[in-house]
């Protein structure tokens, strides 16, 4: 117990920068991820066309390689350098951004056409019937499978260890090689398992509160 007392500082620092980049990823990842659906509802067959090689390449290939990719690659490439936290978050945006969208996409084409007709008959253009009748259906119907992105979202954090940011993991890491002992990852795990249970609950809760479309 003293032990686990001694490093318990630094991983809540590592802990910290895990919850910063999970927030700020949920953030900028659900809005978008909603944009990128109704977007591939447009007419315009081009914009289609980019937004599904988007969702395909980050989908295709793993979180690790793109993280390293926009750290490191971007920078080489010339083009932009990011510091390890701003390229971590940017990554983890772009890649639940697809995951989101490809969501709420089913979401929507699991709406019945009739409400969207009746909401035409009601006077409601097109992003009032969005606003009003479809995206609070969509909402309440996706919620269980982003509910397990959100978890996912959790443990993958962890890669941002490639990078060099110390995250929950990296504090965990560190502990262990100096102090030559697996009683830090036990920790770690106990710190994970904590924070995938208070959201599993969360979102259970979110999901009674949205049973009045029931």
């Amino acid at each position: 117990m003293h032990y686990l007392i001694t490093i318990l500082p630094s991983l809540l620092a590592g802990l910290k920068m895990t919850l910063g980049v999970f927030a700020l990823t949920l953030i900028g990842s659900l809005p978008f991820g909603i944009l990128v659906a109704v977007l591939q509802r447009s007419p315009v067959a081009l914009l289609r066309g980019v937004l599904n090689g988007y969702i395909t390449i980050m989908r295709g290939t793993p979180l690790l390689l793109q993280i390293v990719f926009v750290y490191y690659g971007l920078s080489l490439a010339n083009l932009v350098t990011l510091p390890r936290f701003e390229a971590a978050v940017v990554t983890f945006i772009l890649n639940y951004t697809a995951y989101f969208a490809e969501i709420f996409r089913g979401g929507l084409q699991a709406i019945p056409s009739g409400q969207i007709a009746g909401a035409k008959v009601l006077g409601f253009n097109r992003w009032q019937t969005l606003w009003y009748v479809t995206l609070p259906q969509v909402v309440k119907t996706v919620m269980p499978s982003v509910g397990n992105e959100v978890i996912n979202l959790v443990k993958d954090t962890s890669l941002v260890y490639v990078i060099g940011l110390g995250d929950l993991m990296r504090a965990g890491n560190i502990a262990v090689a100096r102090d030559v002992t697996l009683v830090p990852y036990l920790a770690v795990g106990a710190l994970y398992l904590l924070l995938t249970i208070l959201l599993t609950v969360l979102m259970r809760y979110v999901e009674k509160r949205l049973n009045y479309y029931q």
